[in-house]
């Protein structure tokens, strides 16, 4: 094992409405948000993963069935080393972005999602 699952995040247009949808859905409950961020712990989790929900300019939803505008979404995977944590998921086959922070990395999956790696602070 890399990491753990912590946080699955959402794009959307407003993260503040979309967290209280999702609360009110699952029975969560909204432990963070700022502008452009908010996160809601869910009852069944121990508050990890969390649901996060993302803003993005310019959003543009999902067409479903079609795929012209796809599914957006991606994973935070908590490590407790970010440097040993990258080796291993290059090593099974991720692609490195060149998105870094201090606290988190950006990679690809195999099939071109995005997923960060988090270090055990963010």
């Amino acid at each position: 094992m890399i990491g753990t699952l912590d946080v699955v995040v959402l794009d959307c247009p407003d993260p503040r409405v979309l967290a209280r949808f999702y609360a009110e859905l699952l029975g969560g409950e909204i432990v963070g948000f700022d502008d452009d961020w908010a996160e809601v712990a869910l009852p069944f989790t121990d508050h990890r993963p969390i649901l996060a929900f993302q803003q993005v300019a310019d959003y543009r939803a999902p067409e479903w069935p079609g795929q012209d505008v796809p599914q957006q979404s991606h994973l935070d995977v908590k490590v407790d080393d970010l440097d040993a944590g990258e080796t291993a998921v290059l090593a099974i086959g991720a692609t490195a972005t060149g998105s870094v922070t201090d606290t988190f990395r950006v990679y690809l999956d195999p099939a071109g999602h995005p997923f960060c790696l988090i270090s055990p602070n963010d």
